[in-house]
């Protein structure tokens, strides 16, 4: 049996900066990966693949100048499969090399296999050829990540009924695709498979699509999906999936059918808790197989931490860094902040949507007096430039303060913007934080200048 100070379940972005953190802090650390290759699932089925595939698409189709060029624009004319995948094995193989360098350089121990607990303190690990190591640590961390959920009456086949980890494995561009569910992964992938002018059509069962969202932004959103060729059905539970000869046919509640070369089923994911025997240890999962912490993220066994997609939303790979970070800190009783809950959402669609802070609809539930103030990408020079005919940026004010209390934006870089008002947002900043800020011109940033004085006239009426 070995014995360390820290052992980490997982080499994701959680259990990455967990590892690399408590190392820092002087820990002796083994990590734990299932796989052969570092990373878990953000860098090889999530998110470095799925952003990739989006970088790959739009400039093989030639999106980006449309604007300019016409619909009928493409940088390469027939786009297959295999042009997509050459440079998402690239980013990902270059991705796994740079964890690993800097799990090396931190003298962390790796180990590859399955762990699993045997009491609280100690672990089996389970790799190739029956090879079984005992480790036994204070503390632990876990960090598994998240799978999709594949129910029982969906036949998936990996090939024409897929989800979202399939979907990167496929051979052949679809003529036509439906997806099921709408939410992130699925809007997503509907937009990317639209840019490349397949036929798209969403199935959400609710009425509302991110519900939590700003509804002015969801709106235009949808409105340049829709412009742009997709088919949208919410408000439409799906009764069955059922493979033909030469299509699959989705049926929904209200009877329609849609016939489709592949299904993407994108409803929900659950964490990657079943082969850890957490009874063994004393732990319990809820009914998504995740797990509950405090704000230290320690688990109902005080030693043991869980971080990331294991212990549910936001389920994002950025906060799920943080959440390692500050969880080694408390193992160890490093100093950290508590730090703020405010956090940038990002959706990388095409185009991008970004928020964070509150929505207008909350500002209403709450009777918080507010005023917006809008800017239109395409009214400035940056976005003329760039030929963009979607974008919108929005900012929301209190008329008590006058600070900033929500950006929310639909458009090319949203997801980079959106920093702008995180930063002014997290200093406490108001509106006048904007009014005087000079911003390089042209750029895209300049729309938060706009915005400001699109609602500084506002709140002078």
């Amino acid at each position: 049996m070995q014995h360390f100070d820290f052992i980490v379940i997982g080499s994701g972005p959680g259990g990455q900066r967990a590892a690399v953190q408590a190392a820092k802090s002087g820990k002796k650390v083994c990590l734990v990966e299932r796989n052969a290759e570092l990373g878990g699932v953000t860098t090889h089925t999530g998110t470095i693949p799925s952003k990739t595939l989006r970088e790959s698409i739009l400039y093989l189709s030639g999106w980006r100048q449309r604007g300019f060029y016409g619909d009928q624009y493409r940088l390469k004319r027939n786009v297959i499969a295999k042009d997509l995948m050459y440079r998402l094995t690239l980013a990902t193989t270059q991705q796994a090399a740079v964890i690993a360098d800097q799990l090396h350089r931190n003298e962390i121990t790796i180990l590859h296999g399955t762990a699993s607990f045997i009491d609280s303190n100690t672990m089996l690990v389970e790799g190739p050829n029956d090879y079984t190591l005992q480790i036994r640590a204070k503390k632990i961390l876990l960090a598994t990540g998240s799978s999709p959920r594949r129910p029982k009456n969906v036949p998936f086949d990996n090939e024409r009924v897929l989800d979202s980890d399939d979907i990167l494995k496929i051979t052949e561009i679809p003529g036509s695709i439906a997806i099921i569910g709408a939410g992130f992964i699925g809007l997503e992938y509907a937009s990317m498979f639209m840019t490349l002018d397949i036929d798209v059509t969403l199935v959400h069962e609710k009425d509302d699509i991110l519900a939590f969202a700003d509804r002015e932004i969801i709106s235009e959103f949808i409105k340049s999906q829709i412009n742009n060729g997709m088919t949208l059905c919410t408000g439409e539970p799906v009764l069955a999936i059922e493979p033909a000869d030469d299509k699959v046919i989705t049926r929904l509640q209200s009877g329609k059918l849609i016939a489709s070369d592949i299904v993407l089923f994108t409803s929900g994911r659950l964490g990657c808790s079943s082969s850890l025997k957490l009874e063994k240890a004393g732990l319990t999962v809820n009914n998504r197989k995740n797990l509950d912490v405090d704000e230290f993220y320690r688990t109902q066994v005080p030693h043991i931490y869980a971080v990331g997609d294991l212990i549910g939303l936001p389920s994002l790979a950025s906060t799920a860094m943080e959440q390692g970070r500050k969880a080694a800190c408390h193992a160890f009783g490093e100093n950290t902040r508590n730090g703020s809950q405010l956090y940038p959402l990002g959706i990388y669609t095409i185009p991008e949507i970004s928020m964070i802070g509150k929505t207008e609809e909350q500002l209403i539930d709450e009777r918080i007096p507010y005023e917006i103030g809008v800017s239109r990408f395409q009214e400035t020079a940056k976005g003329q430039i760039l030929g963009l005919q979607d974008g919108l940026l929005k900012i929301l004010v209190s008329l008590d303060d006058r600070r900033i209390l929500g950006v929310h934006i639909v458009g090319e870089n949203a997801t980079e913007l959106i920093h702008v008002g995180q930063t002014i947002m997290l200093l406490d900043g108001t509106l006048e934080n904007l009014l005087d800020q000079i911003f390089n011109y042209p750029s895209l940033a300049e729309n938060y200048k706009i915005a400001a004085l699109d609602a500084w006239n506002r709140m002078r009426l």
